[in-house]
């Protein structure tokens, strides 16, 4: 994404000095911004148009139907499943997967930003999900909970959570040069886990589907954000705005 980036950067520029007859080093950077700020205003759009039906009939319509077509599937094999899947999305389940992913990135690939990203991509997630909550103030469902939960329901944390760390474990997956086949099946794994997560929750009677709906849609925001601003700092690293026009090309080309 970053060569990406680097090439959409020049393209632009170039676009740009011919059309304006000079070169801006800054303009194309402020494009950028406000294209990731686009997506982030139409996600948080989303995200309120979402909010302000919870208390409708027909969001009330298709929260039952979901829960009852879930909760209408369990089993032992799958109250197990999910049981498991939704502790590995508690406080305690990132803590082990936290240390596991600090000893990948930081020993064996030996990429401290990236440790520092994941904490940063959470810990934003955490505290605006605990704003949201007490925003919204919206009670659990009142159907029978397999497991306990004591905060409050919308936007769900799992899902906040799940989409935030996993999505940009995903990226990172993207992103690191290795084999296509671990790549992708690593992307697969992290998209699944997502998924399972969300689906926990309704089918452990703790959440509505349009709690997950609303975790999942938050986590996506701050993912996506993260990713840009990281990829923008990163192309400001490289392409230092104090460096001749000519320096530069050299280092598009070597990218």
């Amino acid at each position: 994404m970053i060569n990406t980036l680097i090439a959409f950067v020049k393209k632009l520029r170039d676009s740009l000095a011919d059309k304006l007859g000079y070169y801006n080093v800054t303009l194309p950077y402020v494009v950028i911004v406000i294209l990731a700020l686009i997506f982030v205003v139409l996600g948080i759009n989303l995200f309120i148009e979402l909010t302000d039906t919870l208390t409708t009939d027909q969001l009330s319509y298709y929260d039952d139907k979901v829960t009852d077509f879930v909760i209408s599937h369990r089993s032992s094999g799958l109250t197990d499943y999910f049981t498991f899947v939704t502790r590995v999305g508690d406080v305690n389940g990132y803590i082990v997967v936290t240390i596991i992913t600090a000893i990948i990135t930081l020993v064996v690939l030996k990429k401290r930003k990236y440790m520092m990203q994941i904490g940063l991509v959470m810990v934003l997630s955490a505290l605006s999900n605990l704003v949201l909550k007490r925003a919204i103030n919206r009670a659990r469902p009142t159907i029978e909970h397999l497991v306990t939960a004591e905060t409050l329901s919308y936007p769900s944390g799992h899902a906040m959570a799940a989409m935030s760390f996993y999505g940009f474990i995903m990226y990172l997956f993207y992103k690191m040069k290795m084999n296509k086949f671990i790549k992708y099946a690593g992307m697969l794994i992290m998209a699944i886990l997502i998924l399972s997560i969300g689906v926990s929750r309704i089918y452990l009677g703790v959440h509505f589907p349009s709690d997950i709906a609303g975790g999942f849609i938050a986590g996506a925001i701050w993912v996506v954000f993260c990713i840009l601003i990281f990829n923008i700092i990163e192309v400001f690293r490289r392409d230092p705005v104090t460096d001749a026009i000519d320096d530069r090309e050299d280092i598009y080309e070597t990218d």
